[in-house]
């Protein structure tokens, strides 16, 4: 059973492929998330400006739409792009990368919101508090928002994790072979759809309890100060 019709290793090497894509794309959304709150909370009408126009048009547009879009069409654009510089060899994008950076594109949008409500929350006297200590933006960054927002972001930060996870999937459309595509294709093969389609919905299940579990623990270590002090 654990051979899966020989294709067992191909599966585990899928989900290997699957989780190094959440991984890579969960980083990239964190630093798209942090920076477009900061910049809806600027005072500079442009960032803001920048940053509404992103999560608008990321959050009304199907994920697997998106994901055809920003790599069909960034691959014409980056090939337009270096025909005018005179470089003629066509460019043929991978699809790990292409996969990483479409979802971390997509969920940036959806962490932003989860972050700026999380730095709303933070209260404004100690960042003032710590200006006047002498610390620099991001010494207060670090030191005084980063980890209270946290704290209040945890929850959201949790169900777009789980969210991400599973919009691995879709990078399968796109020919990179994650389990699912590799499940699909010894489906066809086999003709035993149930059984590999199955296979894929346990490591996800598993994947996702181990997240589940993560994110509670985390909860509970920045949650700690508050217990201490009550």
């Amino acid at each position: 059973m654990l051979n899966l019709h020989g294709y067992g290793e191909s599966i585990l090497n899928g989900a290997v492929i699957t989780i190094e894509v959440a991984l890579l794309s969960l980083v990239l959304s964190m630093i798209l998330g942090i920076g477009t709150a900061l910049a809806r909370l600027s005072k500079s009408r442009i960032a803001q400006g920048i940053a509404i126009v992103y999560t608008t048009v990321i959050r009304g547009i199907p994920d697997l739409v998106l994901m055809l879009l920003i790599f069909f069409g960034g691959q014409i654009l980056v090939n337009e792009l270096a025909y005018m510089v005179g470089y003629e060899d066509y460019i043929d994008i991978n699809p790990f990368v292409a996969g990483v950076l479409t979802i971390g594109f997509i969920f940036g949008a959806y962490m932003a919101e989860t972050f700026r409500g999380a730095i709303l929350s933070v209260d404004d006297g100690q960042l003032e508090a710590g200006r006047a200590y002498g610390m620099t933006s991001f010494q207060v960054f670090r030191r005084i928002l980063f980890p209270q927002m946290m704290r209040h972001a945890l929850p959201g930060f949790g169900n777009n994790w789980l969210v991400l996870l599973k919009t691995t999937a879709l990078v399968s459309i796109i020919g990179l072979d994650d389990m699912v595509r590799t499940a699909s294709l010894a489906a066809g093969s086999t003709q035993k759809p149930f059984t590999f389609y199955l296979t894929v919905s346990v490591i996800f299940l598993i994947f996702t309890s181990i997240s589940v579990a993560y994110l509670q623990w985390l909860e509970r270590r920045y949650s700690a100060s508050l217990r201490r002090e009550a």
